[in-house]
């Protein structure tokens, strides 16, 4: 452990902690973009700007370690050359940045916006005499799922990051140099080809904190402020990752993983099904009522949920008394919880009396 001060409290810290670390454990708050805590630290933004009181020099708190008797000023509301540093960061961002912000997709969850905001920042503040060159890329579209604007971007790297220490599928890398720097794939492939190691994750879109990354399927479908958000279990498979179902007038508009420790998924991370197979939901053919063959016409007719669970316990019972339990056997799925495969076959040999269990991943 090392004792350090921060805003002039003391505290018992980690030793191998970073300063931020150490600051967000014991409540302080320091605003950021490019960190998360999942992902390595690098310090792009430099938003996280801290200062030492003893030597008075600003560092970027996310890639800098505690040390024995540091004393951190981490408070921009009485350390106004914090407050400037932070807010000429931002002001840097925003020199190179589109100013379409009112039609901007991410218009209400973008973090650049919210710094922009909370830092008091005109866009088109022109004090830093940057000639501002938009569009300087072209917008990439080609794949059905993700849209890229490289004139977005503030090479903040958390979709590179996510992308080569979470998913571990180095699809994406900063290309190029200086000016030209963007994010892009090796060779300038497309993420939807053969040759590119991309598995449409999301993972990417979801960490990216401006609207350079979007879901494509979603765009024009309504701000996130709109959306009315609901977390539920992932239905593919039996991982069992949370989802939040974003919605609008009772249509599922967006897919997003649930960022939470203790989930089997605890950055968001899904797969493609998981995250843009939701069209189902909203088929119109998708059958949302039990149907029961009528026997005179052969024609199937929408019954109550109570007649349908009558009829399947009567034709159970049926068939166990006329051909005994044998001729019964359960099948259940890994798309179901582990609850619910345990009472599928807990039903079978308890109440139907045969041990004719299958389920569909045993081999």
């Amino acid at each position: 452990m090392a004792t350090i001060t921060i805003n002039g409290n003391e505290h018992e810290v980690a030793e191998d902690a970073t300063i931020l670390e150490a600051a967000r454990e014991h409540g302080y708050d320091i605003p950021t973009l490019c960190h998360h805590p999942h992902l390595s630290n690098v310090g792009a933004c430099r938003l996280c700007l801290v200062e030492d009181e003893n030597s008075g020099e600003l560092f970027p708190s996310c890639t800098t370690p505690v040390r024995e008797g540091m004393n951190i000023s981490a408070d921009e509301e009485e350390n106004e050359r914090l407050f400037q540093s932070r807010r000429l960061v931002v002001k840097l961002l925003l020199s190179d940045h589109p100013n379409d912000c009112m039609t901007c997709e991410a218009d209400g969850s973008c973090k650049l916006q919210d710094m922009a905001y909370h830092y008091d920042v005109e866009i088109e503040d022109e004090s830093l005499g940057i000639p501002k060159e938009t569009p300087r890329f072209e917008i990439e579209s080609d794949n059905p799922f993700i849209e890229h604007d490289p004139d977005k971007c503030i090479l903040c790297g958390r979709c590179v990051r996510v992308d080569n220490e979470v998913q571990c599928s180095d699809a994406i890398e900063f290309v190029e140099r200086g000016f030209s720097a963007r994010v892009g794939s090796a060779l300038k492939k497309d993420l939807g080809s053969d040759e590119s190691s991309c598995v449409f994750c999301g993972q990417c879109v979801q960490q990216c904190p401006t609207g350079a990354l979007q879901f494509k399927p979603s765009q024009g479908r309504g701000r996130d402020y709109q959306l009315e958000h609901t977390e539920t279990t992932c239905g593919y498979c039996g991982v069992g990752c949370q989802l939040d179902l974003k919605t609008r007038d009772n249509e599922v508009v967006e897919v997003e993983g649930v960022s939470r420790e203790g989930l089997p998924n605890p950055l968001g991370e899904t797969c493609v099904k998981g995250r843009f197979g939701y069209d189902f939901l909203d088929d119109p053919d998708r059958l949302t009522k039990p149907l029961i063959k009528d026997e005179e016409t052969g024609e199937f007719e929408e019954v109550s949920w109570q007649e349908a669970l009558e009829y399947t316990a009567d034709n159970f019972s049926r068939i166990k008394e006329e051909h005994g339990p044998q001729a019964l056997a359960g099948l259940t799925s890994a798309r179901c919880s582990n609850e619910e495969n345990f009472l599928m076959q807990k039903f079978m040999r308890a109440v139907m009396g045969t041990h004719t269990v299958d389920h569909c991943a045993r081999l």
